[in-house]
């Protein structure tokens, strides 16, 4: 015999045999926690005993017959004719009906070992049947001189029907115990050593804890490939480990089976009582069936050693039932007050299982609140199913609809797409006249999220609610952005913590300050919280954060960030079909690369196929404009002039012309130029400047210049092209700047004015248009200049690494920055409202600072200082 850690009980079944086979009756009991080789024993005495030529009579009690009478006595003389038994024996608790019958059973035994010792063996005793058990304590009390060995295994803890029966076995002089344990750490690596798996066994003993019977199926899972790295093993699903724990707990009763499934249904929240109530047991049968888990090391108090342990458990209780189980778990804990995750998770197990399920108010409470805490947790995808659950097992229509909208919201973190989908199922209701009041004001904020313009003046329009809190009717969504100002806008960013309701505000205050001609601070803000979403793994709040980054770069002139942060948005969500939200990053990216001259690129997105629906939109209205100046960058003037108006048309017919966000007018006018339709472009651009917005730098930097190319002439064009260089440098894009300026600059030299101003200006265009890389431009500008290097030749002082604006006082800056640009001293003054001697004297320590003689040395980044806002 070599069963690992067993010699002390081979010993002493040797012995107990060899006294058997010498005369006298022995009695053995062999007891330890299941799966701790009991059986295997029981194996090497058979097989020891039949060697030896002894007559071995087996079997194995079982919780299925524990209510069949002498059904333990029928597999012990199975196949022996000499050993009858009546068929209608029946018996009381703990007394046979007929002692006759129990007698002749005695009998027949007795004379059998007159022949050759009789071994009795009965594994899993404490299932048998109390008939049966009658039988052999009859048999250890009246058999003591005949050669008969009755070996009983039993586990401790477990269901015994008759614990007389161990009593009665224990008063025999011939009796004997053995105790079994589980291996040590020392003993598992010896059985391990074999197949060179001892250095496994830290993890075979920790995840078996010694238990013989798992840890054999830990080796056998080895056997099967499944084996991980540093020792450890991956654990199939179903494998022979799994296979192992549910024959522990089939052999442990259905008392026991229950308390490990309820023990692992509940997880970390187990604890006896809760275990009791769950499964409606009394306080003993639970602690005892506990006390038996631990014992075969599947528990360690009331936590499973090993997940794998806890999956078997689980996987092994029909589906129907489980979930029934995990109803009755969720109404446990709801009524103890256990957390609403906890709670949720098991309403939504329970329905995945099967189980029954009614859905009322208060498990709609308990999942909307769970939802809320994975939320705070930043786990908005767990959040959505569980809110998602709640939607469609809610028999309420108005909570339904609620619970959509909180969807919505819920989504957008992950995927933008998906929350439009929320969206377009409420939509349906507005349609049909099924929304309520309550619900206006937060769908019609996700509305302006989605940038679903349409669909957001229809709520307004045909709902009793006037419009949003603060809202007046008929204010467009547009409004709500532009007239909110940079500084409420950036008091908003300051104050606000990102969370899915402040997700509305917070990019309304962004677009704000993107379009109230504060850019740069639109840059910081959007990576702030760009930085934000990806660290709290919101791919969906990621893709926004980086368009409107992405459209802040641009409105900068920085195309290479706009370019790079347009394809992270793209790369960020999970899911474009079905959705608009992706056209907003596909808009910038054409803008991008047709500014770069990158057209091959360009093309690449604006020839992809976009949906109707999708012009009903903000997304699609940039994308229409992106694909418009495309076009026209591709000297196609008539697609594009048809794409600039439609986006006017459709603007107009929305309520919502505001060319502060999307200034069709002098993009017509800009087509309508390449097509000698000059006095169209102008009535355009005129009619753009007697708008409110033309109040704004940028609005009114675009329309004057246009203004002057389409009705200005000498000295009208330069002032008007000078106001528009002025404007555009407030506003902070440098794109436009730098085409305003060539512009100017080229005016000045067509009209003869000034054309060493005209000639500097030009080539000050240019570098700064090639800062911003915009490739198209500078070919414009300059046609025969090589972008590799600058247009001019820059001094000592413009290449240093310290930044000249650095060694110059505010006053000095401003003065100096006109200079560069090729104003007069007295044109400085007028522009400043300084003496023609201050801006001289201004110029004079200028030069001194710089090191240089005179203002055609002044640096060409002074020229257009676009960074910093000239002051009025």
């Amino acid at each position: 015999m070599t069963l690992v850690g067993r010699a002390a009980a081979i010993g002493t079944l040797d012995e107990v045999l060899a006294e058997c086979f010498a005369g006298g009756s022995r009695t053995v009991l062999i007891e330890g926690p299941t799966g701790c080789g009991k059986s295997a024993l029981v194996d090497a005495v058979v097989e020891r005993a039949e060697t030896a030529g002894a007559t071995v009579m087996s079997a194995v009690g079982s919780p299925a017959e524990r209510d069949v009478p002498l059904g333990v006595v029928r597999q012990l003389v199975h196949g022996d004719p000499s050993l009858v038994l009546p068929d209608d024996v029946l018996v009381a608790p703990g007394v046979p009906s007929r002692v006759s019958d129990t007698q002749s059973f005695c009998a027949a035994l007795r004379e059998a070992g007159r022949d050759a010792a009789v071994v009795l063996c009965v594994d899993d005793v404490q299932h048998a049947d109390e008939a049966s058990l009658a039988h052999l304590q009859y048999l250890a009390r009246h058999a003591r001189s005949a050669r008969v060995l009755v070996l009983v295994t039993a586990s401790p803890h477990g269901e015994a029907k008759d614990s007389a029966f161990t009593t009665e076995l224990m008063r025999q002089p011939t009796f004997r115990r053995i105790r079994l344990g589980r291996l040590t750490e020392a003993e598992v690596a010896e059985a391990a050593r074999p197949r060179g798996l001892s250095k496994a066994a830290p993890w075979l003993h920790r995840v078996s804890a010694g238990n013989p019977l798992l840890m054999r199926a830990l080796l056998e899972e080895a056997e099967t490939g499944a084996t991980g790295t540093d020792g450890e093993f991956v654990l199939e699903p179903g494998g022979p480990f799994a296979q192992s724990v549910t024959a522990c707990l089939h052999r442990a009763g259905p008392t026991v089976t229950a308390v490990a499934r309820g023990t692992a249904l509940l997880a970390d929240l187990a604890t006896t009582e809760r275990i009791q109530r769950l499964l409606g047991l009394g306080a003993p049968a639970v602690q005892r069936a506990l006390a038996c888990l631990r014992r075969a090391g599947l528990l360690d108090g009331t936590r499973f050693r090993h997940a794998a342990v806890r999956d078997a458990v689980l996987d092994a209780v029909p589906s129907g039932e489980r979930g029934d189980l995990h109803r009755d778990a969720a109404l446990l804990l709801r009524h103890g007050g256990s957390p609403a995750t906890a709670v949720a998770e098991h309403l939504l197990a329970g329905a995945t299982d099967g189980g029954r399920w009614q859905a009322g108010p208060a498990e709609t409470e308990v999942l909307c609140d769970a939802a809320e805490e994975l939320l705070a947790a930043d786990d908005p995808r767990q959040a959505a199913r569980l809110l998602e659950f709640a939607h469609e097992t809610c028999p309420d229509e108005r909570q339904r609809r609620a619970l959509l909208i909180r969807l919505a919201q819920v989504t957008w973190r992950n995927s933008p797409a998906s929350a439009e989908r929320c969206v377009s199922a409420l939509l349906s209701a507005l349609r049909e006249d099924r929304l309520n009041v309550e619900h206006v004001q937060p769908l019609a904020q996700v509305l302006l999220t989605q940038g679903r313009v349409l669909e957001f003046t229809e709520l307004l329009s045909s709902s009793a609610a006037s419009a949003p809190e603060g809202d007046e009717a008929g204010t467009s969504p547009l409004d709500v952005v532009l007239d909110t100002g940079s500084a409420p806008g950036e008091l908003v960013l300051e104050s606000a913590r990102l969370t899915d309701a402040t997700m509305a505000p917070i990019t309304q205050a962004l677009h704000s300050l993107i379009h109230c001609d504060q850019p740069e601070l639109a840059v910081s803000w959007s990576r702030k919280l760009l930085d934000e979403a990806d660290r709290r793994d919101a791919p969906g709040w990621s893709a926004v954060f980086a368009t409107l980054h992405a459209e802040a770069l641009l409105r900068t002139g920085d195309l290479r960030g706009a370019r790079a942060f347009a394809a992270r948005a793209l790369d960020a969500l999970p899911e474009r079909s079905g959705g608009t939200f992706h056209y907003a990053p596909t808009a910038i990216l054409i803008r991008a690369h047709s500014a770069m001259g990158q057209y091959a690129e360009a093309a690449r997105y604006a020839d992809e196929p976009v949906p109707r629906r999708v012009y009903a939109t903000l997304h699609g209205l940039e994308m229409l404009r992106a694909r418009g100046l495309h076009l026209l960058a591709g000297n196609q003037p008539h697609a594009a002039l048809a794409d600039f108006l439609e986006v006017g048309r459709l603007m107009e017919s929305w309520g919502m012309d505001r060319p502060a966000y999307l200034p069709w007018r002098t993009d017509a006018a800009e087509a309508l130029l390449r097509l000698g339709r000059r006095q169209h472009a102008e009535r355009l651009v005129v009619e753009q400047l007697g708008m409110r917005d033309a109040r704004r730098p940028w609005v009114r930097g675009v329309s004057l210049r246009l203004r002057a190319l389409t009705g200005g002439a000498g000295k009208q064009r330069i002032a008007l092209l000078s106001q528009a260089v002025d404007e555009l440098q407030r506003s902070g894009d440098r794109v436009m700047t730098a085409r305003a300026t060539a512009e100017l600059g080229q005016a000045l030299q067509a009209e003869n004015l000034s054309p060493a101003k005209g000639s500097t200006l030009v080539r000050t265009a240019w570098n700064l248009a090639k800062e911003c890389e915009a490739g198209a431009l500078c070919k414009e500008i300059l046609p025969d200049a090589p972008l590799a290097a600058p247009a001019q030749e820059l001094t000592a002082h413009e290449a240093g690494e310290v930044r000249t604006e650095t060694k110059l006082s505010s006053s000095e800056q401003r003065v100096a920055t006109l200079a560069a640009q090729g104003l007069t001293n007295r044109e400085i003054s007028a522009k400043l409202y300084l003496t023609v001697s201050t801006v001289e004297q201004h110029l004079t320590r200028v030069y001194r600072k710089l090191q240089i003689s005179c203002r055609g040395d002044l640096p060409m980044d002074l020229a257009l200082s676009s960074r910093q806002p000239l002051e009025r």
